[in-house]
């Protein structure tokens, strides 16, 4: 019987492809393993299996598949299920769930290789300049990579010269596929066999006695033997012999010391572990028993804990007794600043059973940790950000999502456009296990469900160690400025707390949720403001690096003397950034040591890692950031917090505005007295009695969700309505809104007035693509699947107008902007 494969490819393929499992493959072929599958004339790409049958396809002829690439499945049936789920509920391809979900090292590519024609009598003078160095490169190194080639000629590519020997019979090219993932090696030293027998090693050091230096190495190499069995590298034994890696080399090159290699983790966890049981409070234990008890009836529990209430420990409790056996615990985290100092506390407790998932690992470190939960090695929870959500687990009993109200649980680009948060309750479901949302504020759509019936609800209103809440003073903007009581953008009562503050030696957070110095640089003569050339916005200034930056496409140039525009030297500065409260803070603190926490301060590896260390260390006195600061960082030595500008959140253009201003004003209070004393905040605003600043005042989260879903109710927004974004991308302005038209023209005929657009948004143009967007809203009354499938029938009419393949057309489900 001729079986056949059904595969995702890693490429722009909306469906399946089937390929003929030759025999000789039948047994090495499972659901879930990789294969080299053809495609096209010489290319070779990396593919999954999801499905093995003996249907042949209707309309091409099946190619067969040319090697399996795994012993074991890389996919598990688990895995399978949530891309099935993702692909239907988000409207995305399996490709793109394929690459979301493997890391990167783990999709092989197909990499034309060069080599040199056998035999071959090369005429020096009948080649180019860049045809000789090819030549010269492929002699040294047997073949070189076509990618090699354009590095080494510096070129965009090296197509040209390739063909041009190739017609001059010099080279051959060979398609082979290339695995991107190399385990890391480490070297280390041992002496060679037959020095271990007596007679030999006696004559070897007679041998010696003339190279007193390479005889004091060894005999030092059997002193660290002595010591320890750990293997012994070269570096560490001629640091102990007190010798250059010469001397070491030398003995090496007499064959007397052998190398060998050892395999070993890029990621590694912390041996040490703490058995002692997690204490809890009277009031966490009253909410970790009532969490237990709602468990035996929902699946899902949403947890809302005040700040500093201890909601992480109740989480430790819950994780500690999971971990009977092999069984697999998720801790989902909103950014990666957060896991750096959670990681800290839940490896004290549980050591090398922790591994941690995120994007600021390497290629390589990715696929170890892939590896070790799809083997359900040593490594029993995993803490790591959204992608975290498709790693193999097979034993997967509880899953955690703090900070559950965070946004950045949204995946916006690339697709698949999912929301880790809701995710990861489908992914309960599959492995038939229980989760808890945690978070202070809970977002809209949670508490909406808790009111559905649909979750259970457990609530913690005590912080810990009976600490009362943050005192919340607000000023008024406006007033301070009228009286001059304002030193740049610092009020005085402001600058008298962080005094007081300081000089107690306590800690100060400041809060400003923009980054950079300045948005606008403003000619007062003309009005010119320098804008960039693939946006529309204007560059914020960087004064750091004296450069003017777009924060969407990474466009940059160096601060102008003059305008652009009539070379006046009149330039004004509107607007402020973190950069520019660094610059007064140090004015006005001289003495404190400041430090600043934002995207532009954060983009090496472990640069979160030692800015939260060097502020719980009290090596940092004043902290200033952006929203990094608010999600659920612990310091212990904070009394005061700041909001720089609380007016930049409220008047923001999107339905959740609101929301996300308290959620953002109420997380950031709630670092500041989280030890024995009540802690201050501060909010600067202009707006002191708007409804939002007296909600965040009060605490009254009820309060807003009945104003806010009231009004969410009578626009037809989320929760009451689902809604579904259609993003339109174009070079082309006017065939952009020629396609927009057509397929919202196609919608307003099924789904009348819930159709929305096509409209532009506000950053209308990005990166030279301009861009336009169309709503659908979903009535709680409307079939969601047919109402999908209205929509995918509709976009297939779409791309099928040949005049609109130029136009970019992106599915946002439950979009958050």
């Amino acid at each position: 019987m001729q079986y056949y494969v059904d595969v995702i490819l890693p490429i722009n393929l909306k469906q399946l492809l089937t390929y003929s499992l030759p025999k000789d493959l039948v047994e090495y072929c499972q659901v879930g393993t990789r294969v080299a599958v053809p495609l096209g004339k010489k290319n070779l790409y990396t593919a999954v299996v999801v499905n093995i049958h003996d249907k042949k396809p209707l309309h091409y002829e099946a190619k067969p598949i040319k090697e399996v690439l795994d012993g074991f499945p890389i996919l598990n049936i688990f895995q399978l299920k949530l891309f099935k789920w993702v692909k239907s509920y988000y409207l995305s391809s399996y490709n793109e769930i394929l690459k979301a979900c493997l890391p990167s090292a783990l999709l092989i590519q197909s990499e034309t290789l060069i080599q040199l024609q056998e035999d071959v009598n090369i005429i020096e003078e009948d080649l180019s300049d860049d045809e000789y160095l090819v030549v010269e490169a492929i002699e040294k190194q047997q073949q070189i990579s076509l990618k090699d080639i354009q590095k080494m000629l510096n070129k965009t590519s090296a197509l040209k010269v390739v063909n041009s020997l190739l017609e001059k019979n010099i080279i051959l090219i060979d398609k082979k596929v290339v695995e991107k993932y190399k385990p890391k090696l480490k070297t280390f030293l041992t002496l060679k066999e037959i020095y271990n027998k007596k007679e030999h090693f006696n004559t070897l050091i007679e041998n010696l006695n003339r190279a007193q230096k390479q005889k004091a190495v060894l005999f030092e190499y059997f002193k660290l033997k002595a010591q320890s069995e750990k293997p012994i590298s070269k570096a560490q034994l001629a640091k102990s012999a007190n010798v250059s890696d010469g001397v070491v080399k030398s003995l090496i090159d007499k064959n007397i010391l052998v190398e060998y290699t050892i395999k070993q983790d890029r990621v590694k966890g912390k041996d040490n572990s703490t058995s002692t049981e997690i204490l809890l409070s009277q009031d966490q234990n009253l909410a970790f028993a009532s969490i237990k008890e709602t468990f035996q009836k929902k699946d899902t529990i949403l947890f809302k804990g005040i700040t500093s209430s201890g909601k992480t420990e109740i989480y430790l409790k819950l994780i500690q007794e999971q971990l009977q056996d092999t069984n697999q615990v998720l801790y989902l985290l909103p950014e990666i600043a957060l896991t750096t100092q959670l990681i800290s506390r839940i490896q004290e407790k549980f050591g090398k059973k922790v591994l941690v998932y995120h994007s600021k690992y390497s290629a390589n470190e990715r696929v170890e940790i892939y590896k070790k939960v799809l083997h359900n090695s040593s490594a029993q929870i995993i803490v790591g950000t959204r992608s975290a959500i498709f790693l193999p687990y097979s034993n997967l009993k509880f899953i955690i999502v703090d900070e559950a109200h965070e946004n950045s649980y949204k995946q916006h680009d690339p697709s698949p456009r999912y929301h880790a948060r809701d995710t990861a309750i489908v992914l309960s479901k599959i492995h038939k296990t229980k989760i808890l949302l945690g978070t202070a504020t809970p977002s809209f759509e949670s508490f909406y469900n808790v009111r559905q019936d649909k979750f259970g609800f457990v609530e913690l209103n005590k912080r810990y160690g009976d600490v009362k809440p943050p005192k919340i003073n607000v000023i008024d903007l406006k007033d301070r400025y009228k009286r001059k009581q304002m030193q740049g953008h610092f009020s005085l009562d402001l600058i008298e707390r962080i005094q007081k503050s300081l000089k107690r030696g306590k800690q100060v957070i400041i809060f400003q949720n923009r980054r950079g110095y300045s948005p606008v640089m403003e000619c007062t003569t003309c009005g010119h403001v320098p804008q960039c050339p693939s946006c529309d916005v204007s560059l914020t200034v960087h004064k750091i690096n004296n450069t003017l930056r777009c924060h969407y496409c990474g466009y940059k140039m160096a601060i102008q003397k003059r305008c652009l525009a009539c070379s006046s030297t009149n330039l004004r500065l509107s607007g402020f950034g973190t950069e520019q409260i660094e610059q007064e803070a140090k004015s006005l603190f001289p003495k404190a040591n400041i430090k600043r926490m934002d995207l532009d301060s954060t983009r090496g590896k472990y640069d979160f890692e030692k800015l939260i260390s060097s502020f719980e260390n009290l090596e940092t006195d004043i902290l200033i950031g952006t929203q990094m600061l608010t999600k659920g960082l612990d310091f212990r030595n904070v009394d005061l917090v700041a909001v720089m500008h609380a007016d930049g959140l409220l008047f923001f253009p999107n339905f959740r505005a609101f929301e996300k201003c308290y959620q953002l004003l109420v997380q950031v209070s709630g670092r500041a007295g989280r030890t024995k004393e009540q802690g201050d905040v501060v909010i600067q605003t202009f707006n002191p009695n708007h409804p939002v600043i007296n909600y965040v005042v009060s605490e009254d989260y009820l309060g807003l969700y009945k104003t806010e879903m009231e009004q969410r109710k009578d626009f037809k927004y989320p929760p009451n309505f689902k809604m579904i974004k259609l993003i339109f991308k174009s070079r082309d302005y006017n065939r952009l809104n020629e396609a927009s038209d057509w397929l919202c023209t196609y919608l307003k005929q099924i789904f009348k007035s819930n159709v929305l657009g096509p409209e532009f948004p506000t950053v209308s143009r990005i990166r030279n693509q301009h861009i336009k967007h169309v709503i659908l809203k979903i009535p709680p009354s409307q079939s969601l699947s047919k109402t999908k499938a209205y929509l995918e029938e509709g976009v297939k009419r779409y791309e099928n107008v040949g005049s609109f393949k130029s136009v970019r057309l992106n599915i946002d489900v439950d979009p958050y902007n």
